[in-house]
């Protein structure tokens, strides 16, 4: 095992395979970030998303993508261009994935791709050898999407985060206030059809309890820019509240609870959820 990713791995409790795997899914993460960096990346792009909140910010729960955005609009972002530092990063400490660009079936303005790699032969860069003949886990792959907003709306703030391992590199990231008002977005306004994406749900909480204001003026960029909200009407606090109490009346909370068990620890933080608690902790965002 490459001496780095020791190291690295050497801050996870390695019981379970989901452990492993999460552990997996992090360090292939951070090593995308440094690799994201030496590229220049942050030039042109920041960082947001469950998997910033997760590294930079403290939130407990684990993600599975890498989501950015660009500073400035632009539908001729090259995304491969990146993806070839970040082949390279991997193949040098010793993982083997590979990407597979995401087919778009209609024109977006957004511009994804999956890193893919077998989990056996990955684990093993893990030392993960007695886990692996436990459990058995042929054939598995392991899956991070990372994915960017290449026609995002204006008005965002950014911030300079530095991580240590594996080495001293920075990461531009949305400011909290900012990345708060796109969850704020994300409960509102992302359609799954039949699915809850509990995971909003728990981000949610997560903002409330640590006390992080939400960027009002930003989301209503945001609902503007998918439609969701008239340019020309005013954004209050109050409304803002009505539309989430309506959404909230519309969950379903169990399937929602069992969307985010995989990413948490405390199963028990989640007892409390119900359209009841979900409403009144709401009344209590402070908006900027």
């Amino acid at each position: 095992m490459n001496t780095v990713v020791e190291q690295m791995l050497k801050k996870y409790k390695l019981t379970t395979y989901e452990d492993y795997e999460n552990a997996l899914k992090e360090i292939v993460q951070k090593l995308v970030l440094l690799s994201l960096w030496r590229s220049k990346f942050y030039e042109k792009a920041a960082f947001y998303g469950g998997s910033a909140l997760h590294i930079f910010y403290g939130l407990n729960r684990f993600s599975e993508d890498l989501d950015f955005s660009l500073i400035k609009s632009n539908h001729d972002f090259d995304l491969d261009y990146y993806l070839r530092f970040v082949q390279k990063e991997l193949n040098g400490f010793g993982f083997s994935f590979n990407f597979e660009k995401k087919s778009k079936s209609r024109s977006t303005g957004i511009d994804s791709a999956f890193l893919k790699g077998d989990t056996i032969r990955n684990f093993f860069n893990l030392s993960a050898d007695e886990l692996v003949s436990k459990i058995g886990v042929k054939g598995k792959i392991v899956r991070i999407k990372l994915e960017i907003d290449i026609d995002p709306p204006e008005g965002a703030g950014y911030e300079m985060k530095t991580l240590l391992s594996p080495i001293p590199f920075q990461v531009k990231l949305f400011r909290p206030q900012c990345l708060f008002a796109g969850k704020l977005h994300a409960v509102l306004c992302r359609n799954w059809k039949n699915r809850v994406k509990g995971r909003d749900y728990y981000d949610f909480v997560w903002f409330i309890g640590e006390k992080i204001p939400c960027d009002i003026g930003y989301l209503k960029t945001k609902l503007i820019k998918t439609g969701t909200w008239s340019p020309t009407e005013v954004l209050t606090k109050e409304k803002i509240i009505k539309i989430l109490t309506d959404q909230f009346k519309r969950i379903d909370f169990d399937m929602a609870k069992n969307d985010v068990r995989p990413f948490i620890e405390d199963q028990n933080s989640l007892d409390l959820w119900c359209v009841d608690f979900f409403i009144r902790i709401a009344n209590s965002i402070d908006f900027i």
